[in-house]
């Protein structure tokens, strides 16, 4: 008997027929990149002096894709890439737009300069004990989490920092470090816990995952669906992991106590990507419930920028200073997202990017003053300036750029914010951003008078030197916020269009579903 022959299955209406292009296998390399290297770095065990050479040059291959991505997208439009070749909203999305590509692409060049600063930081003990493969996984979850168009997977990458970010906060074992670690995962899994409710309320009201469907049908949805109450529980575990007040006080209890390069790389990236979520979905997803939020965002925010800077004033250590300069910052990125339209959104974006740089050149500063002064307390520290003067002049640079003083890279997103804020008649709120700026040039003028200009007693011994791989990072970050400050037109024109393709999505859903709407 002759076998019956089936006829062909068309599997157009549910794969993606087409092979994906070189550009959008851009979209998901940044993270099979650093898996990659991190597994042969771990595969390398024991070799430990490969480590850092391998690393280094990974750091700087996500760099370029990082660049190449980023340059793609602002040419051509935000790209997508779907798992398994399954038509979205079915396949899991990767999704690069240009807010997400501008972060990933800042993130990498901090891991970098991060990765190089480690030479002279990172032992051989904490080489052992998995500093570089813990990087990359870091810098995996970082990548994945700016790039993925699929909520659930955002709550996956998130995961994958944590884990990695754990690793690296109780390198060295020391009771300090673990008690860091200890009060940083508490809170950070308090907050996943919510992320996790909120994932699966968002299911059962929207029926998918995937961003750019969930901003297609939240229109629709609006009347008939709790997406008021959705939208507190992400507002409340992404300002959670971005250290917002009232729950940002895991963070000056757990930065100070990891090794430098590691509270560098954490004042870098870890809160941003709080940030990142927080911009992604209340502002594409949840525009409506963003607008009735909005007052109770700016009073966060604003408490955030007090708070933090009046714990930096009351502290003494270096490290946790700059621990609470972090959540001050955050409130000011925080008072952006509340303002909304081109002006605050883009603020936010742009304080983002400039703390990311920033941030992680003050903790490298903090580690080579601990290292010329033997002591992280700026009571005990004293004539640094005279110990050093290029160090001292490239972390005063720092100091004025945290603080928002021209000619540095934080004065422009000062501006727009506080523009912003008055163009809606937020007055109070521009207020509170002068009164933090004036603040924290107070705090980073007490630091840079107490630990550089005081006159210090002789000091017995060799005066120590500085390694290119700890003077060299500094030396980078500090040229950076220098040439945004005073050549911020690029950087202002892909941020404005970062802005404006969070606001209307159209781009961002046409790369998802090329036909106009989900299958």
């Amino acid at each position: 008997m002759a076998a019956t022959i089936s006829p062909p299955v068309d599997l157009s209406a549910a794969l993606v027929a087409a092979p994906p292009t070189l550009a959008e296998w851009l979209v998901i390399l940044p993270v099979a990149w650093c898996l990659a290297i991190g597994a042969l770095l771990v595969m390398l065990r024991r070799p430990i002096g490969l480590h850092p050479a391998i690393a280094i040059a990974g750091l700087a291959g996500l760099v370029l894709i990082d660049g190449l991505l980023l340059k793609e997208i602002a040419e051509n439009g935000p790209l997508t890439m779907v798992m398994g070749r399954w038509l979205p909203p079915f396949g899991i999305a990767f999704t690069a737009d240009l807010t997400g590509a501008l972060f990933a692409f800042a993130a990498a060049l901090v891991a970098l300069v991060a990765g190089v600063f480690s030479l002279a930081d990172i032992n051989d003990s904490g080489r052992r004990y998995g500093f570089y493969p813990l990087l990359m996984l870091l810098m995996a979850g970082v990548s994945g989490a700016f790039l993925t168009g699929d909520i659930f997977n955002l709550y996956v990458w998130f995961e994958v920092l944590l884990i990695s970010s754990f690793g690296l906060l109780v390198l060295g074992s020391e009771p300090e470090q673990i008690d860091g670690t200890v009060k940083y995962g508490f809170l950070n899994l308090i907050a996943t816990t919510l992320f996790l409710i909120a994932t699966g309320y968002l299911y059962a009201v929207f029926g998918t995952l995937n961003m750019a469907d969930i901003a297609t049908k939240a229109e629709a949805l609006r009347d008939r669906a709790p997406l008021m109450t959705l939208t507190g529980l992400f507002m409340l575990a992404f300002a959670m992991k971005a250290a917002a007040f009232p729950v940002n006080f895991w963070l000056p209890a757990s930065y100070h106590t990891p090794r430098v390069a590691v509270s560098a790389l954490f004042a870098g990236l870890l809160t941003k990507v709080g940030i990142y979520a927080l911009v992604r979905v209340m502002v594409m997803h949840f525009p409506v419930e963003r607008e009735e939020l909005s007052f109770i965002l700016a009073v966060a925010g604003a408490l955030t920028m007090i708070v933090g800077v009046l714990g930096a004033l009351a502290q003494t250590d270096f490290r946790r200073i700059l621990g609470y300069l972090i959540v001050s910052g955050i409130g000011s990125m925080l008072a952006g997202i509340a303002v909304g339209g081109p002006g605050g959104i883009g603020g936010a974006i742009f304080y983002a990017l400039h703390s990311m740089l920033v941030m992680t050149g003050l903790y490298f500063a903090s580690g080579i003053a601990m290292r010329l002064g033997a002591s992280s307390s700026i009571a005990a520290l004293a004539g640094l300036y005279r110990r050093h003067v290029g160090f001292a002049a490239l972390t005063l640079m720092l100091c004025f750029a945290v603080s928002g003083l021209p000619p540095f890279s934080g004065f422009w997103p000062k501006v727009m914010l506080v523009k912003a804020a008055l163009d809606i008649g937020a007055w109070w709120l521009a207020a509170a951003l002068l009164l933090a700026g004036f603040l924290t040039t107070i705090v980073t003028g007490r630091l840079f008078l107490l630990a550089f200009w005081r006159e210090a007693p002789p000091a017995d011994g060799e005066a120590v030197s500085l390694s290119p791989a700890a003077f060299g990072p500094l030396a980078v970050l500090a040229g950076l916020t220098l040439l945004i400050g005073l050549y911020p037109e690029p950087l202002l024109a892909i941020i404005q269009d970062a802005a404006a393709g969070l606001a209307e999505p159209s781009a961002y859903v046409n790369s998802v579903f090329p036909e106009g709407g989900p299958q």
